[in-house]
Protein backbone atom coordinates (compact mmCIF):
# COMPACT_ATOMS: atom_id res chain seq x y z
CA UNK A 1 0.00 0.00 0.00
CA UNK A 2 2.69 2.52 0.97
CA UNK A 3 4.88 1.52 -1.98
CA UNK A 4 2.07 2.15 -4.44
CA UNK A 5 1.30 5.50 -2.79
CA UNK A 6 4.98 6.44 -3.07
CA UNK A 7 5.04 5.37 -6.73
CA UNK A 8 1.94 7.45 -7.43
CA UNK A 9 3.48 10.45 -5.62
CA UNK A 10 6.67 10.24 -7.68
CA UNK A 11 4.81 9.67 -10.95
CA UNK A 12 2.60 12.70 -10.32
CA UNK A 13 5.42 15.12 -9.49
CA UNK A 14 7.65 13.87 -12.30
CA UNK A 15 4.85 14.28 -14.85
CA UNK A 16 4.09 17.75 -13.51
CA UNK A 17 7.77 18.78 -13.62
CA UNK A 18 8.19 17.39 -17.14
CA UNK A 19 5.04 19.16 -18.31
CA UNK A 20 6.04 22.42 -16.64
CA UNK A 21 9.35 22.42 -18.49
CA UNK A 22 7.54 21.88 -21.78
CA UNK A 23 4.95 24.54 -21.01
CA UNK A 24 7.62 27.05 -19.97
CA UNK A 25 9.52 26.41 -23.19
CA UNK A 26 6.31 26.91 -25.17
CA UNK A 27 5.65 30.17 -23.32
CA UNK A 28 9.23 31.34 -23.85
CA UNK A 29 8.94 30.91 -27.62
CA UNK A 30 5.73 32.92 -27.69
CA UNK A 31 6.93 35.62 -25.28
CA UNK A 32 4.15 34.80 -22.82
CA UNK A 33 4.10 35.01 -19.03
CA UNK A 34 6.60 32.39 -17.82
CA UNK A 35 6.63 29.86 -15.01
CA UNK A 36 8.80 31.08 -12.13
CA UNK A 37 12.12 29.34 -11.65
CA UNK A 38 11.31 28.73 -8.00
CA UNK A 39 8.13 26.92 -9.08
CA UNK A 40 10.17 24.65 -11.36
CA UNK A 41 12.53 23.95 -8.48
CA UNK A 42 9.61 23.31 -6.12
CA UNK A 43 8.19 20.70 -8.51
CA UNK A 44 11.60 19.04 -8.65
CA UNK A 45 12.02 19.19 -4.87
CA UNK A 46 8.63 17.56 -4.26
CA UNK A 47 9.80 14.48 -6.17
CA UNK A 48 9.94 15.57 -9.79
CA UNK A 49 13.67 16.00 -10.27
CA UNK A 50 13.91 13.19 -12.84
CA UNK A 51 10.95 14.60 -14.77
CA UNK A 52 12.52 18.05 -14.66
CA UNK A 53 15.82 16.76 -16.02
CA UNK A 54 13.99 14.79 -18.70
CA UNK A 55 12.01 17.91 -19.62
CA UNK A 56 15.21 19.91 -19.88
CA UNK A 57 16.65 17.36 -22.28
CA UNK A 58 13.53 16.71 -24.37
CA UNK A 59 12.46 20.34 -24.74
CA UNK A 60 16.04 21.69 -24.72
CA UNK A 61 14.94 24.18 -22.09
CA UNK A 62 17.09 25.79 -19.39
CA UNK A 63 20.05 23.71 -20.58
CA UNK A 64 22.42 26.68 -20.41
CA UNK A 65 21.51 27.37 -16.79
CA UNK A 66 23.99 25.52 -14.58
CA UNK A 67 21.84 26.04 -11.52
CA UNK A 68 19.15 23.88 -13.12
CA UNK A 69 21.49 21.06 -14.19
CA UNK A 70 23.30 21.05 -10.87
CA UNK A 71 20.24 21.70 -8.71
CA UNK A 72 18.01 19.10 -10.35
CA UNK A 73 20.85 16.56 -10.40
CA UNK A 74 21.57 17.07 -6.70
CA UNK A 75 17.87 16.79 -5.90
CA UNK A 76 17.73 13.56 -7.88
CA UNK A 77 20.64 12.11 -5.91
CA UNK A 78 19.07 13.08 -2.60
CA UNK A 79 15.69 11.73 -3.65
CA UNK A 80 17.23 8.46 -4.86
CA UNK A 81 18.92 8.03 -1.49
CA UNK A 82 15.69 8.74 0.37
CA UNK A 83 13.81 6.36 -1.91
CA UNK A 84 16.36 3.60 -1.37
CA UNK A 85 16.08 4.07 2.39
CA UNK A 86 12.29 4.05 2.29
CA UNK A 87 12.15 0.93 0.15
CA UNK A 88 14.32 -0.91 2.67
CA UNK A 89 11.91 -0.01 5.45
CA UNK A 90 8.72 -0.66 3.49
Amino acid sequence: MLRSALALWLALWNLLAFGAMGLDKWKARRQKWRIRERTLFLLAALGGSLGGLAGMAVFRHKTRHKKFWIGFSLLLLVQAGILAGLLRVL
